[in-house]
This record gives C-alpha cells, structure tokens and sequence, in this order.
C-alpha cells in the first residue's frame, strides 16, 4: 500500500470547498511537487494531508506503515519564525517531540539523532548560535534538520525555497535530491517554482481547486497544461 492514498478527495471550510476531486498515491521513493496558482488549495491539501483536515468527501489514508504523526514538515516561514531566539540545536531537537510519547524530556537518542541531522546538512558547526542570527538558507536547513528528526520515511516540505537567493535555493534543492535519490526519503512538497519541480520531482500533482494532472513528470511536461505554466503556450 502507498505511503499516502487520496481517493475522491475534497477539502474545504464552511464557506466553501477549497479543492475538490483528488485521486493520488505517494508510494515509499517518489518525489512528488504540489503545483498550482494561488488559490488553487495546496495550503489545504498540506492540513489534509497531516491530518488537521478531514476531507468533506472521499478519503485521506496513510498506509505502508507509516503514522500521520511520522511525517517530517518543513512549514513555510514567516517574519516572526526568522526572528526566533532560540539556539540551533533546540530548534532541532524539537522535531523529536512526537517521537517521546509520555516522556517529558529529551533523552540521549534525540540529542544524537538532532545532532546527526544537523551534520547530514552541512549545520552541525552551527549548533550553539542563535537560530535568528543566521542567513536565509542557513535557517532553512536547520528547519530540515529539525522535520528529519521527526521521520525516517516522508517528508512534506510547504515552498522550501521562498525568499532564498539563487545559490541558496540551488544548494537547498540539491540536499533534498540527496535526501530522496541516495537515502531514499519520500518527498512531497509544494512549489511555486514550476521549473524546478520538472527538473527534481518524479511525479506532479496539478491543482486549480479541483486536481488538474497527476502522474509522472515526464507525462506532465508533454501536457499542454505544463507548457503553458513553462510559458511554452498560450491559453
């Protein structure tokens, strides 16, 4: 069974539905981008998907044993998060607390496996500074060091890259191609950046408040749908 199955999906509020009509799967190894205009019910699907949504029709499964509470998120971050103050190594451990059960503190395994995780993308060095006095892409891997720590199976990144400059956007994407392609983490993330998830992901999921495409990504570029978003059309 998938790590994640949608069968007939649709999600929304009391004013109404958000996204509707999905059918998708995330199998253990895939590398799936969320795509679509703004709008277009990616935040949503993000709530359903960690189960904070239940789905208004269809359903939302997690399978191949993997527990709603064992997926890795990275959130997007706001203005108050970048200013944080707290040290990078807390910032990291924290991931671990869904891990601990009853347990009220952090014992010795989620002090290895944040300090581990914190070495696996290139921050260890950072551990007793201020998480608010790093650079953009500095934070950014610190945040995946601390949603590492929360899974070994799938991790759900929410526009990982937004606000970036180039080099670090570049550097950041090739650590989560790593993650997937040589340690064999399942990705699934949201993007804006339409050209980079052709060139990383293995599947696309198209949205536009109902499910517009989803299938492998060398499909979807053939699609009409994919070279309008790659300005290679017009509608």
């Amino acid at each position: 069974m998938a790590f994640i199955t949608c069968s007939g999906a649709s999600f929304g509020y009391e004013t109404g539905v958000a996204v509707s009509d999905l059918d998708f799967a995330v199998n253990r190894g895939d590398y799936l981008c969320i795509v679509g205009e703004n709008g277009s019910g990616k935040s949503t699907l993000i709530r359903g998907i960690l189960r904070l949504k239940e789905p208004v029709t269809g359903r939302m499964q997690t399978g191949d044993d993997l527990k709603p509470d064992e997926i890795g998120y990275l959130p997007q971050q706001t203005v108050v998060q970048k200013d944080f103050p707290a040290g990078v190594f807390e910032v990291a451990l924290s991931g671990r607390q869904n891990r601990r059960g009853f347990i009220p503190f952090y014992g010795k395994r989620d002090k290895q496996a944040a300090l581990q995780n914190l070495e696996r993308l290139g921050v260890a060095e950072l551990k007793n500074r201020c998480y608010r006095e790093l650079s953009g892409g500095q934070q950014q891997r610190v945040l995946l060091a601390r949603a590492l720590c929360a899974t070994e199976k799938l991790l759900l990144l929410d526009e990982p890259v937004s606000g970036l400059d180039p080099l670090a956007t570049s550097e950041l994407y090739g650590l989560i191609e790593t993650l997937n392609r040589k340690e064999g983490l399942t990705i699934v993330m949201v993007s804006h950046d339409i050209r980079s998830a052709v060139e990383y992901a293995s599947h696309i999921l198209h949205l536009g408040n109902k499910q517009l495409f989803f299938g492998k990504t060398a499909d979807y570029l053939e699609t009409p749908l994919c070279k309008r978003f790659l300005g290679g059309e017009k509608s």
